[in-house]
């Protein structure tokens, strides 16, 4: 079975296992485990921010960006088809009390008038604003590059009305490896930043959130909250610190593949690629054969393929390190026999 469904399936490799055995431990929520503390300490000198935590996930780190950044009844800005508003089961009005406010993007990324313009006034009918979030790369937009230059100028106007820049950067290795921006850059148009470390760098589990040392001291209470405190966590610390320091040079193979295989599913009859492939995700259209995106995951699923249906005739196709080039061929050769 070739599994392109998510590089959340990732397994982690021998390296990180014999990471997790050999690792030193101690209790974690005494900030005693050494193992945590070198992947916490990495974490933020490569992002150039004062100090990081270790999250247990993605969307447990964007919450407690949420839960430190924002006081109840306020509002949160960001793009209508953010992960943090569409698969985070509505966790920052069920945990933060705060409210969505949505800002159609282009590929992603919003217009920075657009944004200024959603800033709420000082007026007793309206909540504040308080905290912008950008997502890099975007996922609905088919892993799609928020350019730098985007994020400068809506941090620009984050800072010129005192609101705090959260960075969903579940993916922002990967955007970094494909565009040469350095994370550090990425990662200095925002006042926090959350990544996985289970996605794209293959660890088992993990997030990091990162933001100034203040920040940190709070979050790690609202971690502490939200049942996050864990004890001897280096066991999975280590694996993730060799995700961190030695997987993300090899993301622009994910690239290399997701791009042979949008172009050769965009030459075969019934399929269209409805993305740009900027990383590591292929969307493919199925109307054209007249097939819903599920049932045309049945016949992959038949042929030994996963994937994911990302709207009614819209399915998802994610690589990652345990699909190899041969594997992409794999696919295409499958496929292509479906579509003859």
């Amino acid at each position: 079975m070739i599994d392109l469904r998510s590089d959340t399936v990732t397994k982690p490799t021998l390296r990180m296992r014999q990471a997790a055995f050999d690792a030193e431990v101690g209790d974690d929520v005494y900030t005693e485990d050494p193992s945590v503390i070198k992947l916490e300490e990495k974490a933020a000198g490569m992002l150039g921010k004062e100090a990081a935590l270790f999250v247990t996930s993605g969307t447990q780190g964007n919450q407690i960006a949420a839960l430190t950044h924002c006081n109840t009844g306020d509002e949160v800005l960001l793009e209508a088809d953010a992960h943090l508003f569409l698969y985070e089961g509505a966790s920052m009005s069920a945990l933060a009390g705060v409210q969505p406010r949505t800002i159609q993007g282009n590929r992603g990324a919003m217009d920075p008038k657009e944004v200024e313009a959603a800033i709420r006034p000082d007026d007793i009918h309206f909540p504040e604003t308080g905290m912008i979030c950008i997502e890099n790369t975007h996922n609905k937009a088919g892993g799609a590059i928020v350019p730098l230059e985007n994020m400068q100028a809506i941090y620009g106007v984050a800072r010129e009305y005192g609101i705090p820049v959260h960075l969903d950067g579940a993916r922002l290795f990967n955007a970094a490896a494909a565009s040469g921006v350095s994370i550090d850059h990425y990662a200095a148009q925002a006042d926090t930043v959350q990544f996985c470390l289970s996605k794209g760098l293959g660890a088992p589990v993990g997030s990091i959130i990162t933001g100034s040392a203040d920040f940190i001291r709070k979050a790690r209470k609202w971690r502490k909250r939200l049942g996050g405190g864990l004890r001897q966590v280096g066991v999975i610390a280590e694996p993730g610190y060799i995700a961190l320091t030695e997987m993300a040079d090899r993301l622009v193979e994910d690239h290399e593949n997701a791009k042979a295989l949008a172009d050769r599913l965009a030459e075969m009859p019934g399929l269209t690629i409805e993305n740009q492939v900027d990383t590591n995700i292929v969307l493919v259209n199925t109307a054209g054969r007249g097939e819903t995106a599920e049932e045309f995951l049945e016949i992959l699923k038949k042929n030994d393929i996963l994937a994911v249906p990302f709207g009614p005739e819209t399915v998802r196709f994610v690589t990652h390190f345990d699909v190899s080039r041969e594997d992409i061929q794999t696919v295409i050769d499958r496929i292509h026999r479906l579509a003859l």
